[in-house]
């Protein structure tokens, strides 16, 4: 596929992602489910490794998973509700009118927004939603979220696209095709061990570009920092990442 405007900080690291990546609580998809006034057909866009995608087959018939990127759809899991399809955010190929929702988890910052909102408008059946989420850095306690946050502000700063401070942000700022509903409050957690947490850093696309830049693996002297902190190599700390929802049906123009 012929896309220049398609920001792929994820395919060289598409199978990384799809181990290392937190998945989402039963409640966040509990909540999303109850918005439409339909529980047909999802449209997941910028699915990556589908991590969304699987949760959302348990509460629809059917789930249109898309992503700009091949690789990342070769890393996602078979499910007989989810359709994967290599698709942009704004040329789904989806008929007009034809979901009941659309999701983007932790990706909205990388679309190109205003052509996305014209075509959720487009594809959004009446009484459709949409829900957009991410979810910011995590949190572990003590030294070791001092060393982590040394890394992520100062070591990755000058390697984080602008789009990231939308993250930061909650996507709190962004003008959304809906009137807010109030989203409970969530969090992912997950107990890791210290390989697993900085295969999770080695999936940060600030990651990738500073690895590049410098010709080695910046994570290796984070381990070494981190491992006088965080014990014994089999010893796992809870990570808990806040998780950003915003989501309302959506409004039709005119």
């Amino acid at each position: 596929m012929t896309n220049p405007g398609f920001k792929d900080f994820f395919s060289a690291k598409a199978a990384e992602y799809a181990t290392f990546r937190p998945t989402y609580p039963d409640a966040l998809f509990e909540f999303i489910a109850s918005l439409p006034a339909a529980r047909g057909t999802v449209w997941d866009c910028a699915t990556g490794n589908g991590q969304a995608a699987i949760p959302l087959a348990k509460h629809f018939d059917r789930v249109i998973a898309t992503d700009a990127s091949a690789e990342q759809l070769r890393q996602a899991t078979p499910h007989p509700r989810v359709s994967y399809d290599v698709a942009l955010a704004d040329a789904s190929g989806l008929a007009d009118s034809s979901v009941d929702l659309v999701t983007v988890a932790q990706a909205l910052h990388w679309l190109p927004l205003d052509r996305f909102v014209a075509e959720v408008r487009r594809v959004v059946a009446p009484g459709g939603a949409l829900a957009v989420w991410c979810y910011t850095m995590p949190k572990l306690g003590g030294v070791i979220d001092e060393i982590v946050d040394d890394y992520y502000s100062g070591t990755c700063g000058p390697y984080w696209a602008p789009d990231r401070r939308l993250v930061d942000q909650g996507y709190a700022t962004l003008a959304m095709p809906f009137d807010d509903v109030v989203s409970p409050s969530l969090h992912i957690e997950a107990r890791l061990t210290l390989d697993a947490f900085a295969g999770y850093l080695r999936t940060w696309s600030a990651t990738q570009k500073l690895a590049a830049a410098i010709g080695r693996d910046p994570v290796i002297e984070v381990e070494e920092a981190l491992r006088p902190h965080w014990g014994h190599a089999t010893d796992t700390w809870l990570a808990r990442w806040p998780l950003h929802l915003r989501a309302g049906r959506v409004t039709q123009l005119g």
